[in-house]
């Protein structure tokens, strides 16, 4: 079937997540170009031109890639989205921050580019895992309270679809009230003795960028009482499927947390 010409051909995409959909739709030959910091799908890095990280852009590079429609998210990339728009360029920054707003980002995006049926039937298919999941959790006796600790210094506390992900899997966020803070300079945990107070079952780690380091949160002071450390409940999620807001985290990023949680209950029988 001929591609429509009312809706975008050459797509830049400056996060992954509207490449995981498109590719997802099979909608993959609109891109043109990718950020480096994609990893899905594999495919994506071996076909696709990278050009940009999260907070940087190689604008001249995008320019002669002759994009009709740009792709970014959040406050982070509006310098990004303003030079673009400065040379003409049409940009969508979305700025979606909960699991509704993933789905309802996967909706949009394949309406974007005249796919909308089949972002319809994928979107459904990712609320369909959300449903499974969540029925799984509901069986158990005891749900696990869980402290999820996006960056360590300073200490930054879980984004709201991250927060959102742990009730689903079938646990307890234990910073409900930062969860709902979009931006992380208002998640930074001033006294990690809070933490100790609210002595969470499972730590979790996603620090984006380098890798979590269970025996460090030990180390800090106090620390060593928590439950979760007295009992080794410290665990690493990857950030690639549980710090994108797109595919990813509703399908690997909750599979990952579930199972987690799933072998913390099946210890406390």
């Amino acid at each position: 079937m001929a591609q429509n010409d009312s809706f975008p051909q050459r797509i830049v995409c400056l996060t992954e997540e509207p490449t995981e959909v498109l590719y997802a739709l099979g909608e993959e030959d609109r891109i043109v170009g990718i950020s480096g910091f994609t990893v899905r799908p594999p495919r994506a890095r071996k076909e696709k031109p990278k050009v940009s990280a999260f907070t940087s852009a190689k604008v001249g590079e995008i320019l002669a890639l002759e994009p009709d429609l740009v792709i970014g998210f959040s406050d982070i990339q509006a310098d990004i989205a303003r030079e673009l728009i400065h040379a003409g360029i049409e940009v969508w920054i979305s700025n979606h921050r909960s699991v509704d707003g993933i789905l309802a980002y996967i909706r949009r995006l394949g309406a974007m580019v005249g796919a909308y049926e089949k972002a319809e039937r994928y979107a459904q298919r990712a609320e369909a895992h959300l449903a499974q999941v969540r029925a799984a959790a509901a069986a158990w006796p005891k749900r696990p309270k869980v402290y999820f600790e996006e960056w360590d210094e300073p200490i930054i506390t879980g984004i709201r679809w991250v927060a959102e992900l742990i009730g689903i899997a079938g646990g307890e966020d234990l910073f409900p009230e930062l969860a709902r803070e979009s931006l992380a300079k208002h998640r930074i945990l001033a006294d990690g003795s809070e933490v100790i107070k609210r002595a969470p079952d499972i730590i979790l780690g996603s620090w984006c960028g380098k890798r979590f380091r269970p025996e460090r949160v030990a180390e800090r002071p106090g620390w060593k009482a928590i439950p979760a450390v007295l009992h080794g409940d410290m665990h690493e999620i990857k950030s690639p499927i549980i710090l994108q807001p797109g595919p990813a985290a509703l399908f690997d990023g909750l599979d990952a947390l579930h199972a987690v949680m799933a072998d913390w209950v099946a210890r406390q029988r």
